[in-house]
């Protein structure tokens, strides 16, 4: 959990994904995440978190849903939702933040 920490407390927004490959909704997110990663550039820092991978923590953010989205900024969570979001809006969202 401590890297965790270290992932999330820094002064540019961070988009956390996260998913399972064995999820149609998780795995359609992957091209619009990088899309979104790519727009942004250094501005922000998109992360994809498996879920199967990743047990401890997602039982500690109640992921209960796939995908699960989360902006953390300055190590606080600034958003989240769960379920598939475009691009345009996911961009859209982070700049908010940076």
């Amino acid at each position: 959990m401590s890297k965790f920490g270290e992932l999330i407390d820094v002064e540019i927004p961070v988009l956390l994904d996260f998913f399972t490959e064995w999820n149609e909704e998780s795995t359609a997110m992957h091209p619009v995440l990088r899309d979104v990663a790519a727009a942004l550039g250094d501005k922000a820092r998109v992360i994809k978190i498996d879920v199967d991978k990743n047990k401890e923590l997602s039982e500690a953010l109640r992921v209960k849903n796939l995908p699960t989205l989360i902006i953390y900024k300055d190590g606080e969570m600034k958003w989240r939702q769960s379920g598939e979001q475009n691009a345009k809006t996911l961009i859209a969202l982070v700049q908010d933040f940076v």
